[in-house]
């Protein structure tokens, strides 16, 4: 409207007519850059059709055409269809795509602090590292983080507490981690490998395969949900939990920032609130999905559910604590981050003690 003012004024004082204003504005007063339309294309880390990784995304994509009556097109491609499944920050980076959509903690080669905007061991449930990002400081930090990278990164999606993972050997004790091959990227694997596993990183369209053939004797992938669908069931038997390595995992969408910068505002807003909308779905998704599947996977005779020992999560929580130091230890980037992310947590335990975990405890008495 303030723009249709200015426009009147200027034609008034210039003696232009009201058929010159049309011509700039349109008679409906839409602008041109409002007119514009954008075909963008997508890649991601998951296998094709995916339940909540993969299907939550292509929603994303969906969302926004909507939301913008079909000004931003997004076609989304699965891991491998476009790009190799581990390379999508890269190809944002490049500018090959315009969108991304994977795990920070993939880059961790390149960018070892970009763990903090995946998740870290023992570290921060989603409900806190949603409030660590938009309100604690956390989103300012990520997109520092990502600058050098011609990058913008935005939260879209969680899938919450995860499994330990899939054996097909029983862990008992921490000398059952001793020689063990196991499939667990980030700061877990590098925790694995200080107490005698081998860290192996492979896509989730490989995990069943090298499960089934014996290249790997454990996987960690997400949950019941995902598991059941790569049919991770069927190659291994003992299901171990807690997820200590991922306890509220965030996946994330990355921007050219050049792409980015060519949207007309409204269009960036739309973006925002979409992606907003779909972390709060995707993981109402996860927690339906993971509840429904581990029914299905408590009736089945070849499974068998486990608790990791105390033993071995109080050395898993020990090795935590020291390559989460050792990943900040001279880079002051990095220690920066720890500390906020530190801070915070340290705030939220005693809070969730008296209620989250008060209240859980209360309703299992």
């Amino acid at each position: 409207m303030k723009r249709r003012q200015f426009v009147t004024a200027m034609a008034a004082a210039a003696g232009v007519s009201a058929c010159a204003q049309d011509n700039d504005a349109g008679s409906s007063g839409v602008t041109a850059a409002s007119q514009q339309t954008f075909e963008w294309n997508l890649v991601t880390s998951w296998p094709p059709n995916l339940p909540g990784l993969g299907v939550g995304i292509q929603n994303m994509a969906d969302r926004i055409g909507k939301a913008s009556n079909g000004r931003l097109k997004i076609k989304v491609y699965a891991g491998g269809e476009l790009v190799p499944a581990l390379e999508v920050l890269d190809a944002v980076s490049r500018g090959t795509v315009q969108m991304g959509h994977d795990s920070a903690y993939y880059h961790r080669g390149k960018v070892p602090a970009a763990q903090y905007f995946t998740t870290v061991p023992f570290g921060q449930t989603v409900h806190e590292i949603n409030a660590w990002l938009y309100y604690g400081g956390g989103l300012e930090l990520w997109r520092e983080l990502y600058e050098p990278f011609n990058v913008i990164p935005f939260v879209a999606g969680n899938t919450g507490v995860q499994m330990a993972g899939w054996f097909n050997k029983e862990i008992n004790s921490v000398e059952d981690l001793k020689g063990l091959k196991m499939r667990i990227p980030g700061v877990g694997g590098e925790v694995m490998q200080r107490a005698g596993a081998t860290q192996i990183t492979v896509p989730a369209s490989e995990i069943f395969t090298a499960l089934q053939t014996g290249a790997i004797d454990a996987a960690e992938w997400v949950g019941p949900y995902n598991d059941i669908a790569l049919g991770l069931h069927k190659a291994a038997r003992y299901y171990y939990y807690p997820g200590w390595h991922e306890p509220g995992p965030m996946l994330q969408l990355t921007i050219n920032i050049d792409a980015w910068n060519s949207l007309p505002e409204d269009l960036q807003e739309i973006v925002r609130s979409v992606c907003q909308a779909i972390n709060l779905d995707m993981m109402a998704d996860y927690t339906w999905g993971n509840a429904v599947a581990l029914q299905e996977l408590k009736k089945d005779p070849n499974v068998e559910l486990r608790r990791l020992p105390d033993d071995v999560l109080r050395l898993l929580r020990q090795y935590s604590r020291e390559a989460i130091d050792k990943m900040s230890a001279g880079n002051d980037f990095a220690a920066r981050i720890q500390a906020s992310f530190d801070a915070f947590q340290s705030m939220a335990i005693p809070y969730h003690e008296i209620t989250e975990l008060a209240y859980l405890n209360a309703r299992s008495l």
